[in-house]
């Protein structure tokens, strides 16, 4: 053999050499990334289920429903404001960031800013007036903590596009520690200092700390994520081409909408139908199992940057391998911390106060719904990433419709029982479609007990 003939040979080969060091160390950040995401997320489950018993023996179970209701409601308009260019922004950065686009990246950043922040506060101008104009027909409990949390609105949207931002950068502690740690340490230290110094311990009290935590914690963050873009991406002109990044934004809006209509829709409608002392308790059942869930935003969070590069490289085996790798990451982990939550189950909940332990079988309903989605992983970032968002909006558009009209006919006639089963029964049906729709757009089995060889992918994984 000629040394030519060896030198090509060569040549390609080193570089095939390299592509796989450097898939190993992509695959190596994404762990770590997802560890880091997961231990934030352990720290913070801790913080907000100690947070969330102090403020329930605070108020008692009646003012407690009171702001565990508004404040969810506030935490889904908060993220709905954002129409999806929270997300918007993972999906692009790390493609931007490939191509060196720097003007693209100021752009895309500013925007998204921007945006949420206008459109958060028209959300809350028009909840003033509905307020306003049908103060006759909400009750009246309600109506002074929800002045407070729509003041609340545009920082919760302006954090979760700093959220975005820092995933996007794969800066974990930044996305993470300000929403999951900071903000609920904030609540929790107002609401205490608030009762110490002689206020009422009220839903109204809780409010006014929430609201002054979240600007706080926002405010801070924004000081943070600014100074690391500009030392990143210099200052320079900015590229905006809104009507591109829209169209990405709003599928993911409707994905991601549903998807958290579908993690709080129960505890909604719960308050529609049932005294907020039972809110109180469906509510402290379903945040305990909660705590599971953290494996899966924990890999979501990590998974999403990872799977936007491997699909801007068109590296459909290697998506393929980590989308699977993916779903086991997610399923174990939840496996075991689901049964240690239900082996602990009734002390838990004991410690809201005696009447919440009554809450115990919703534990074991709501379980089984979360390992059932646990066994396909994050399949709608993957399908999103992808460029399927639309097929993504459909699907999650058919399982929220499913339990909505599972909570609306089976809450009436089983009470909390009947909101665990609608949720429960609901997230199976979020499983099977997801894991369909994966097999048959992009080939991936994306199942926790798939074989360990590479799946089989189609010939193009099509982006948007």
């Amino acid at each position: 053999m000629s040394i030519r003939s060896a030198a090509e040979n060569i040549l390609p080969a080193g570089q095939r050499f390299a592509e796989r060091l450097r898939a190993g160390d992509e695959t190596a950040h994404a762990q770590k990334m997802a560890l880091t995401a997961f231990t934030i997320r352990i720290v913070s489950a801790g913080i907000a289920f100690v947070s969330q018993i102090v403020q329930a023996r605070l108020m008692g179970e009646f003012e407690y429903g009171i702001f565990v209701f508004i404040w969810i409601l506030v935490i889904l308009f908060g993220n709905f404001s954002c129409l999806g260019f929270h997300s918007a922004i993972i999906r692009f950065l790390p493609q931007y960031h490939l191509e060196d686009a720097r003007s693209e990246i100021r752009g895309l950043t500013f925007t998204a800013r921007v945006f949420a922040m206008f459109s958060a506060t028209a959300l809350a101008a028009a909840g003033f007036a509905a307020l306003f104009l049908l103060q006759d027909k909400v009750n009246p409990i309600y109506v002074v903590p929800a002045f407070f949390g729509l003041v609340t609105l545009p920082m919760i949207a302006l954090g979760d596009v700093l959220d975005g931002t820092a995933r996007a950068n794969s800066w974990a502690i930044s996305a993470f520690s300000q929403t999951y740690i900071l903000r609920p340490s904030l609540i929790l230290l107002f609401m205490v200092a608030a009762v110490f110094w002689g206020r009422p311990a009220t839903a109204t009290t809780a409010m006014q700390a929430a609201l002054a935590a979240t600007y706080l914690t926002t405010l801070v963050q924004f000081v943070s994520i600014s100074w690391r873009m500009r030392k990143r991406y210099l200052h320079g002109p900015r590229t905006i081409d809104f009507m591109a990044w829209f169209r990405v934004a709003l599928p993911i809006f409707l994905i991601e909408g549903f998807g958290f209509l579908l993690t709080n829709a129960d505890v909604v409608i719960v308050g529609f139908y049932l005294p907020p002392d039972r809110v109180a308790v469906y509510f402290a059942a379903a945040k305990t199992m909660a705590l599971v869930q953290f494996v899966y935003f924990s890999v979501k969070a990590a998974a999403g940057p990872r799977f936007s590069v491997l699909i801007a490289r068109q590296d459909t085996p290697a998506l393929a391998v980590f989308a699977a790798k993916a779903a086991r990451w997610t399923f174990w982990p939840s496996l075991a911390v689901g049964l240690g939550v239900l082996a602990a189950g009734k002390l838990l909940l004991g410690l809201f106060g005696p009447a919440f332990t009554e809450g115990y079988p919703l534990m074991a309903i709501l379980f089984l719904g979360t390992m059932m989605k646990a066994l396909v992983g994050p399949g709608e970032i993957l399908l999103s990433m992808a460029g399927r968002q639309k097929l993504c909006a459909a699907l999650y558009a058919g399982i929220l419709s499913v339990n909505i009209a599972l909570n609306v006919l089976l809450i009436p006639l089983f009470g909390l029982t009947g909101a665990a089963l609608a949720t429960a029964t609901a997230t199976g049906v979020e499983a099977l479609l997801l894991h369909i729709a994966v097999r048959r757009t992009l080939g991936i089995a994306l199942f926790a007990f798939a074989s360990r060889q590479t799946p089989t992918v189609s010939a193009e994984v099509a982006s948007s």
